[in-house]
């Protein structure tokens, strides 16, 4: 018998966030059997920024997605700020 994918853990703490006419989806969300939470931020555009490392807890998760608004502002989250394009 195959062994089963571990659930995805939900943060109540994800949600919509809208300010200066753009609206992002925070994503906080983590494996069943394993600790950290990741922190995803999607856009409009379907463009996911993922933070690298995984956070303790869920509010820690929420607050860097705060540091980055308050330090860079909804910009940090459209597209061509986050998108490094590669010399072809």
């Amino acid at each position: 018998m195959a062994e089963r994918d571990p659930n995805l853990i939900t943060s109540s703490l994800s949600r919509e966030e809208s300010r200066d006419g753009v609206t992002v989806r925070v994503e906080i969300y983590r494996l069943e059997d394993r600790p950290g939470w990741a922190l995803e931020v999607v856009n409009g555009e379907g463009t996911s920024t993922v933070w690298d490392e995984l956070f303790e807890t869920d509010d820690a998760a929420d607050a860097a997605f705060r540091e980055t608004l308050a330090a860079e502002g909804m910009v940090a989250f459209l597209d061509g700020a986050t998108v490094i394009p590669f010399r072809r």
